[in-house]
C-alpha cells in the first residue's frame, strides 16, 4: 500500500485548497493518505511542526509519496533529510527555501528555513522529486522555485497562470498533481 502525507502551508489546514479532493482521490486508489494538522500561525515552528509529524514518521518507507504546499517543501526537505531510509516520491509545490522579503511571512517562516540544508542527504533519501510553480506567483518568485529545483538536481515544472497553486487561483482541484502522483503508484 502507498502512503501519502500531504503538507499544508502558512495560515493552512487540510480542509483547504485542493488538499481534501486530493485525498478522496487517492483514497479512492487504495492509497493510505495522511493530511495532519500543523499550528499555523500561533506556535508555528519547526519544531512545533516537527513534534506534530512524529506521529506520521512511522508511515515513511520505500513506498511512500509526500506532497508539500508552499513554505512546506522546506519542512518535508527537513523531514527527508533525517531519514535512515529512502522515499519513494516527493511532490513540492509553491516551494521556496529562502526569505520572500514579506517581513510577516519571513517571521513566521524563519525556523523552517534559517539553516543549512544537507542536499546530498536529501537527494539520497527521496528517489524522485517534483517541483511545481505557477508561472505567475505573487508570493514565491519563479526564481525560488528554480533555486529549490537546482538543490535537489530536478526540473522545475511550470504551470501557466497558476498563481500560488491554491484555491485564490482556482485550485480546489490539482488534477495535473493527481495525474502525476498516480504515474507514482
Amino acid at each position: 500500500m502507498t502512503n501519502v502525507i500531504i503538507i499544508h502551508w502558512t495560515w493552512g489546514s487540510p480542509e483547504w485548497n485542493w488538499f481534501p479532493r486530493l485525498k478522496s482521490k487517492l483514497e479512492d486508489l487504495d492509497c493510505r493518505v495522511f493530511v495532519p494538522k500543523f499550528p499555523t500561525p500561533d506556535g508555528q515552528s519547526l519544531e512545533s511542526w516537527l513534534a506534530v509529524f512524529s506521529e506520521y514518521e512511522q508511515y515513511l518507507d520505500e513506498n511512500s509519496i509526500v506532497v508539500g504546499h508552499s513554505l512546506w517543501p522546506a519542512f518535508l526537505s527537513t523531514i527527508i533529510e533525517k531519514l535512515d531510509n529512502p522515499i519513494k516520491v516527493a511532490f513540492f509545490v509553491a516551494s521556496f527555501l529562502t526569505f520572500l522579503n514579506n517581513p510577516y511571512f519571513d517571521e513566521l517562516n524563519k525556523t523552517f528555513i534559517d539553516r543549512k540544508f544537507d542536499w546530498t542527504k536529501i537527494r539520497n533519501n527521496c528517489k524522485k522529486f517534483y517541483l511545481i510553480s505557477g508561472d505567475n506567483d505573487p508570493y514565491v518568485p519563479i526564481e525560488k522555485g528554480e533555486e529549490f529545483a537546482k538543490n535537489l538536481d530536478s526540473e522545475l515544472i511550470l504551470l501557466e497562470n497558476a498563481g500560488h497553486i491554491n484555491a485564490e487561483f482556482g485550485y480546489t482541484e490539482f488534477e495535473f498533481l493527481l495525474e502525476k502522483i498516480k504515474q507514482e503508484i
